[in-house]
């Protein structure tokens, strides 16, 4: 008869896939969030571009980083984010008129430059970055169903890591 203690068999590799399936869903959470939670305490705004008019330049589905910026430092063929209403519209500076305290502007795919000009009070600031698609993020991360979602998906990254200790314990018990 042997001395050593009879192998405990089965289970491992339950226990390892569990704890690889629970680090990866929080993993990719933890990593989608990053690009709009990061450039903030950068010091930049973020948007979602949801129409063309800056296209192919900036796509639609783009998140753009927006630095504030003295108007006065802006140069011609810089693209800006500034108020127009209740919305922030993102398009390239034609002219900066500094006597006047405004800007010209237009957006790459139209065809003429933009009515109005606009006033220096509503410059957000320079667009310094943008990423096609993570906007898209962006849209699914503010709503209230995609909170949810990324809710639930978290929760089911921690319960795998609880299956895996549950699984362990009782690999060890048996």
């Amino acid at each position: 008869m042997s001395d050593r203690k009879p192998r405990k068999k089965g289970g491992r590799a339950a226990i390892v896939f569990c704890r690889l399936a629970g680090t990866a869903i929080l993993l990719s959470v933890v990593l989608s969030c990053l690009p709009l939670t990061v450039p903030r305490f950068l010091g930049y705004e973020i948007y979602h571009v949801v129409s063309g008019s800056m296209e192919p330049e900036i796509p639609v589905g783009s998140v753009v980083y927006v630095r504030g910026a003295v108007p006065e430092d802006i140069q011609e063929g810089e693209v800006i984010a500034f108020w127009s209403g209740d919305s922030v519209i993102i398009h390239r500076v034609l002219k900066n008129k500094l006597v006047e305290g405004v800007f010209e502007t237009k957006g790459d795919a139209n065809a003429e430059e933009d009515m109005n000009d606009v006033a220096y009070e509503a410059l957000v600031g320079r667009v310094e970055r943008h990423y096609p698609v993570i906007g898209r993020l962006m849209v699914l991360y503010t709503s209230n169903m995609g909170k949810a979602y990324m809710v639930c998906y978290a929760a089911c990254g921690a319960m795998f890591h609880l299956l895996a200790g549950r699984l362990k314990e009782r690999r060890m018990l048996s």
